[in-house]
């Protein structure tokens, strides 16, 4: 006799008994500032449940088939006695960078990482509350918003560890700092990563999150990444997301930005059965700049969506979004945008696209560009397109002598390209060439970085 299948009411009961069974556990080595935010985050949750189609941001995303899966849950760090970074080795590799890496959620016990530049602390989010607590507790919970996204509430009462980056004022990182997040056990798996990230004044920062999956399990992962960028800060934010296509990630990623401050962030989603990227942005202050990118690939039954709300709230600032899609068999995308101007944010200039190809009958895509804009001297756009590749340009291309197959390729290269070219790190740009490279030809496994064969 087949189980009944778990309601979202139900799974709403289920999510709040777990957290309250284990409570103990979940509280366990964190600080203060931590276990602050986790009574109203429950009682958001609480209020808003899951989201359906229903809600306008979850419209194109069908939660309930991931969510209601039945995953464990584990409330502590799992010492293994492999060497991760000997059997794994990350689909970006020969980077000169600071390697952190995350395992299930919680911030790997061997981490070594020496030569950081006087003041800079990079080190486990639980770590930091309990050892920086003054730095936490500025910023940690401050720039998300529990009672508007109930993810991000599931988040803030479940959250336990991650990465914790701290950069003092005016001072630059020679090298990105790179986050290998993890996902590796034999059996299906429910992971919560949480990760804080201050840049103050006047320095730089670059960080590469990469995402993968080391067995052929279930993974479900709601991650949520907070980032402030002070004043005159620069900093570089890029995401590849290349887990396996039975795990389904869900990721929350919130900046918030002083006056002056530069920030570039490169979203690239190449496997992962259902991915869904919630990126939020705050301007608020003044002459502030914001540049998104986002290029996901998807083929068999991936889902992909992506929801971006960029808040314009003080004068003179600039934010661009680009989003570009490759859909294929039968693969579903999503984009959901919205641009909000304040009626103070006079000045402002804010561009909006989203630009999609469908390269089979059965893939579906479907965009949102929004603006909401309440100040008179702006300058604001947005546009979406979903197509098929360009029939002349291949012809064009085939009347040169190129095979088809060939041709095409080339074709979706170039649309690619749009997006990967303007990753700032040279080395990181070359080698998401390469795997997009691969990708499109059909040749990147979900796996073929990981020498650990669990089958």
């Amino acid at each position: 006799m087949m189980a009944e299948k778990t309601t979202i009411e139900q799974l709403k009961e289920k999510l709040v008994r777990l957290y309250q069974d284990n409570k103990t556990s979940i509280d366990a080595n964190v600080g203060e500032g931590i276990k602050s935010i986790r009574s109203k985050a429950l009682a958001d949750f609480e209020k808003l449940g899951i989201p359906t189609r229903k809600v306008e941001a979850y419209r194109y995303t069908n939660l309930e088939k991931v969510l209601t899966e039945n995953y464990n849950a584990e409330f502590s760090a799992e010492l293994f006695k492999i060497d991760l970074k000997e059997v794994f080795k990350c689909e970006i590799p020969e980077l000169d960078t600071y390697v952190v890496l995350v395992l299930n959620g919680f911030y790997y016990h061997d981490n070594k990482i020496t030569g950081l530049p006087e003041g800079v602390i990079i080190t486990s989010l639980a770590q930091a509350s309990v050892s920086y607590p003054e730095i936490f507790n500025a910023h940690y919970g401050k720039y998300v918003n529990t009672g508007e996204d109930s993810l991000a509430a599931l988040n803030s009462f479940f959250a336990q560890d991650g990465v914790f980056i701290y950069i003092p004022e005016h001072v630059k990182i020679d090298k990105p700092v790179q986050i290998i997040n993890l996902c590796f056990s034999f059996k299906n798996l429910r992971v919560t990563g949480r990760n804080l990230i201050v840049a103050e004044k006047g320095s730089e920062l670059q960080v590469i999150v990469c995402d993968h999956t080391l067995c052929r399990r279930k993974y479900l992962s709601n991650s949520l990444t907070e980032i402030f960028a002070g004043a005159k800060t620069k900093i570089e934010y890029s995401k590849v997301q290349n887990e396996n296509n039975l795990s389904a990630q869900l990721s929350n990623v919130y900046f918030h930005q002083e006056e002056d401050s530069q920030v570039v962030s490169n979203i690239v989603s190449l496997h992962g059965g259902f991915i869904r990227n919630n990126i939020f942005v705050n301007l608020s202050g003044e002459r502030a700049e914001n540049h998104m990118y986002g290029l996901f690939i998807g083929d068999s039954n991936q889902h992909i969506s992506n929801y971006t709300n960029v808040n314009h709230a003080k004068p003179g600032c600039h934010s661009n979004q680009l989003f570009k899609g490759i859909l294929n068999e039968n693969a579903t995308g999503a984009f959901n945008g919205k641009i909000y101007v304040s009626r103070d944010a006079q000045k402002t200039l804010a561009y909006q696209k989203n630009n999609n190809i469908l390269l089979s009958p059965s893939a579906k895509m479907n965009s949102k560009p929004q603006l909401e804009i309440y100040a008179d001297d702006v300058k604001c756009s947005h546009g979406a397109t979903v197509g098929q590749l360009d029939e002349d340009a291949l012809f064009y291309l085939r009347s040169r002598g190129i095979r088809e197959a060939e041709a095409r390729y080339l074709l979706m290269y170039a649309f690619a390209n749009g997006v990967i070219s303007n990753i700032g790190t040279r080395h990181l740009r070359d080698r998401i060439i390469d795997l997009v490279d691969k990708r499109l030809r059909g040749e990147l496994s979900k796996c073929n970085e990981c020498e650990i064969h669990c089958g």
